[in-house]
């Protein structure tokens, strides 16, 4: 089958661009799915994905303000459960945003023991 055109000349595939109603979905779509998982929901590769984010600012802008309002709205939730009195969430939050850890550094004293060989005749 011969291509049409020359290299160059639109012999390639045609160039997706995303509409207004898809950049939507990626806003939405950000708080839940990886790019790659985002590409196979629009059936392109991951590649053609951030192609378009490069000749489409507003599609990277999407998926950022997209990712960021997720991030916000859970983290909101951690810290209130955390306020509420949610151990595992007061020390997730410190861990992640405080830098606390934990050290397992404590020595422990083990007993020291004599094996007793001794065996009676």
């Amino acid at each position: 089958m011969a291509k049409n055109g020359r290299q160059g000349e639109g012999g390639g595939r045609p160039i997706v661009e995303f509409d207004q109603s898809q950049i939507a979905q990626v806003e939405a779509l950000a708080a839940v799915l990886s790019k790659g998982q985002m590409a196979d929901y629009f059936g392109i590769s991951e590649n053609t994905l951030r192609a378009i984010e490069d000749r489409q600012p507003e599609v990277f802008e999407a998926y950022q303000k997209g990712r960021g309002k997720a991030i916000a709205s859970v983290g909101s939730n951690l810290i209130s459960q955390a306020r509420k009195g949610n151990t595992a969430a007061t020390i997730f939050y410190l861990k992640t945003q405080a830098g606390w850890r934990e050290d397992n550094q404590a020595s422990q004293d083990i007993p020291s023991f004599v094996v007793n060989t001794y065996a009676p005749d």
